[in-house]
């Protein structure tokens, strides 16, 4: 298998876990859609197989795939991420055990171990991932597993896996951490010491929300038989189908990440420039805050500001009634805010209104009712203030405006 740690990432995305079909040359994984499989007299497997539930070629060649991308040695797949977070729960924890989970868990994660092991005398405290204090003051002599989702979901909490290892270690506890977010393109955590990694393979890694499925993979010969087991005893296993779009998947997982990546950068880059705007440090603006209305030809986005605190900065520079609009220029990084108002004969809302003899300044063609945008511009056309226009006009001339 190529499985080799020297090789690239993406190498061992599209070629971990299997060989070319010696008789056919296939560089692809088959779908092995057999529930049995032929035996050479009693006991006599090939390869290994006899029961589609105990094992499939398609499926062990995910596992193996998967071990690889951790650094890992065993992986064991399932049916969906919450079917592997239960196998994992049951081979760990017994009666009477303990384990501590994030103040912010992913919601299914947190009602299985609230709703269903609670009742079989498992108890467990929160912590949150950022704080490894926290983490070690939630251990208790019982406690047996450190469960951490970092990034979390959907909070996106970041914990230190090195430095909650070295906690959970020092307790005597296994860590487990769910590495469904970041992937394994960004973060390997077997690396860092954790004990387990586990991943919903329904987001990243299947990445065309088209199957659901789930993986755990480990270093322990022996966690791994005691998974193994239950994988094939509970059989909450994936079919061979859904096994072959998780692998078609994760041969693009680089690719899509990087991208998912690029994105997350530019997002950030502009909510910066967003918290920039209007003289405020701090405007509070998350991506979720700003409504798209439309793409210019130019790729100019330009978005109607909702958020109550850039809503409270644009009266703060603007004035009190103002109708702010934001322009993203994504090809030169650039934000600029815009005021919409309305053309008028004679101005009696100065934070709205702009009368006809100025707009015509900027445009000739300007005619009453028409809605004028007032945007910040380096090169702008009007001239400076003179003595004693201090009025709320004055401070409006060096923007340029431009007629809807």
């Amino acid at each position: 298998m190529s499985d080799d740690p020297n090789q690239g990432f993406s190498t061992r995305a599209i070629h971990a876990g299997y060989e070319p079909d010696p008789l056919t040359g296939a560089v692809n994984v088959p779908i092995y859609a057999s529930s049995t499989f032929a035996q050479d007299g009693v006991g006599g497997l090939r390869d290994g197989f006899e029961y589609a539930r105990t094992g499939n070629p398609t499926r062990r060649a995910l596992e193996a795939n998967m071990a690889a991308l951790e650094g890992g040695r065993y992986g064991r797949a399932f049916s969906s991420g919450m079917a592997a977070t239960d196998a994992l729960l049951r081979a760990t924890l017994r009666p009477g055990d303990h384990l501590v989970i994030p103040n912010d868990a992913y919601g299914g994660t947190f009602r299985l171990i609230d709703k269903v092991f609670s009742q079989w005398g498992i108890t467990y405290s929160v912590a949150a991932v950022n704080d490894v204090d926290a983490v070690r003051a939630a251990i208790t002599p019982q406690t047996k597993l450190v469960w951490v989702e970092t990034p979390t979901n959907p909070l996106l909490n970041i914990g230190d896996i090195e430095a909650i290892a070295a906690v959970a270690h020092d307790a005597g506890t296994k860590l487990v951490v769910d590495n469904t977010f970041a992937s394994s393109y960004l973060q390997q955590p077997l690396a860092l010491g954790a004990d387990v990694v586990l991943h919903s393979t329904t987001k990243y890694l299947g990445g065309h929300s088209d199957v659901v499925g789930g993986i755990l993979v480990t270093d322990s010969a022996e966690l791994d038989e005691a998974i193994a087991f239950l994988q094939n005893g509970a059989g909450a296993v994936p079919g061979p189908f859904d096994v072959y779009l998780t692998l078609r998947g994760i041969k693009t997982l680089a690719v899509r990440m990087d991208r998912h990546s690029d994105n997350a950068e530019a997002v950030d880059k502009i909510a910066g420039m967003v918290e920039r705007a209007g003289d405020y440090t701090r405007l509070g603006l998350a991506p979720q805050t700003i409504v798209a209305k439309r793409e210019l030809a130019d790729n100019i986005v330009e978005f109607s500001v909702h958020s109550p605190l850039i809503a409270k900065a644009a009266r703060a520079r603007y004035g009190s009634e103002t109708d702010v609009h934001a322009e993203i220029d994504p090809k030169k990084g650039e934000l600029r805010l815009s005021r919409h108002m309305l053309v008028v004969e004679q101005v009696e809302n100065p934070a709205n209104q702009i009368s006809l003899k100025d707009a015509q300044r900027a445009n000739p063609g300007a005619q009453c009712r028409n809605r004028a945008r007032w945007r910040h511009s380096s090169d702008a056309n009007w001239p400076a203030a003179g003595p004693g226009s201090d009025s709320p006009r004055s401070k409006y001339r060096q923007y340029e405006i431009y007629l809807h």
